[in-house]
């Protein structure tokens, strides 16, 4: 596991302490992000990605956001990618997370 891989990680877990507690698991050769049991995230080659619906995925559409592509024959539209300047900012990021963690199949 390298370093960079970790280290983008710990950030994310970092910067969502304000969500409450997340739980991160290995998968897709990157991360699955969990609140209370919801699946929610995506951490992949040092990108974030948070689920999406039809009321949500328009905020990322309008900042340029691509959607999740595990591989060259797939994607995830419901997964998309968080903006750099989301990421950055703490309290902005919980409120994306949690509009993610409210969505519901």
């Amino acid at each position: 596991m390298g370093i960079e891989k970790e280290s983008f990680k710990e950030f994310v877990l970092d910067q969502l302490r304000a969500l409450g507690p997340v739980d991160c698991k290995a998968m897709f050769g990157g991360y699955g992000l969990y609140c209370d049991d919801i699946f929610f995230g995506i951490i992949s080659k040092g990108q974030l990605y948070f689920k999406t619906d039809q009321a949500t995925v328009a905020n990322y559409l309008e900042k340029g956001m691509q959607p999740f592509r595990p591989n060259a024959k797939q994607t995830l539209k419901n997964y998309y990618e968080v903006p750099a300047e989301i990421l950055e900012e703490e309290e902005e990021l919980a409120k994306w997370a949690r509009k993610s963690v409210e969505i519901r199949p």
